[in-house]
């Protein structure tokens, strides 16, 4: 187990020791993650929008390419 310090819902640090203001979390837990109504752990939605937002851009570089490779093959300008 480990220990975190929660404000306002969120882990604002982690750390292997008790200290005052920390609580007695799972060991999956990470900082900037959410403790939802329930007592568990997740990342806010927007930290998932950004590693989608990262693998569509990534996507689309990739997409590019493949394009024009295929114009380069075909002889187009």
């Amino acid at each position: 187990m480990k220990y975190g310090k929660i404000k306002n819902n969120i882990v604002v640090q982690v750390q292997p020791y008790f200290e005052d203001g920390f609580v007695e979390i799972e060991d999956n837990v990470q900082a900037q993650m959410e403790q939802k109504a329930d007592g568990s752990f997740d990342f806010p939605q927007s930290h998932y929008d950004a590693i989608q937002a990262k693998e569509d851009e990534k996507q689309a570089q990739e997409e590019l390419k493949a394009s024009a490779k295929a114009k380069l093959i075909a002889g187009e300008p």
